[in-house]
């Protein structure tokens, strides 16, 4: 990789974190600001789909809702599950910049270079974990406060979870690339001694 190329990589991660930024805060602002849409779980699978045609029967598990204003609980949990969200995205995009940096000086395994990337993995996967926890809590939750659980006797439900694994499975391999570095380092620092 030339130095152009780490360059460009750098300022394209700077760019993108700037842009995610401005559109995360953005929409934390206006969703706690006015009207939202939001998909919502349905915590029944007793909620029929009616007039489907051919003799066809179907139930739905989610509901596209327009809230005029979210109430504070179910609002503060979506703007933290936002705010982990773009942790998650600004620790990938960190690693990208100082990755390219250090290519830049031509010295890839320098001291700490694995403990960033351990860190960048372990910001990553309890961010992006816990942000979707949140989210589908507060999703739930606001299922619940516009009554789209119609509530059947002798049924009971908790919160539907909705789990992307990609930030957690990105997280741990960036602990494995980062035990690499450490490797990395050791074997520069004994190929230093040689020459």
């Amino acid at each position: 990789m030339s130095r152009t190329d780490a360059l460009f990589l750098m300022i394209a991660s700077a760019a993108a974190a700037v842009t995610t930024t401005a559109f995360t805060v953005s929409g934390i602002v206006a969703s706690s600001a006015g009207q939202v849409t939001l998909t919502v779980p349905v915590g029944t699978p007793r909620q029929a789909a009616a007039g489907l045609s051919l003799g066809a029967t179907g139930h739905y598990t989610a509901l596209e809702a327009t809230i005029p204003v979210l109430p504070s609980g179910p609002a503060a949990l979506l703007a933290w599950a936002e705010a982990l969200n773009q942790t998650g995205i600004l620790a990938v995009l960190a690693l990208v910049f100082l990755l390219a940096y250090r290519l830049r000086s031509d010295i890839l395994f320098t001291r700490g270079s694995d403990w960033l990337v351990g860190a960048g993995g372990v910001v990553l996967a309890l961010a992006g974990t816990v942000g979707q926890i949140l989210d589908s809590v507060a999703r739930s939750r606001l299922a619940d406060v516009i009554g789209a659980n119609g509530r059947v006797p002798g049924e009971s439900y908790l919160f539907s979870l909705d789990f992307n694994a990609g930030p957690l499975v990105l997280g741990i391999a960036l602990l494995l690339v980062a035990g690499v570095f450490q490797f990395g380092r050791r074997l520069q620092k004994d190929t230093e001694g040689l020459v």
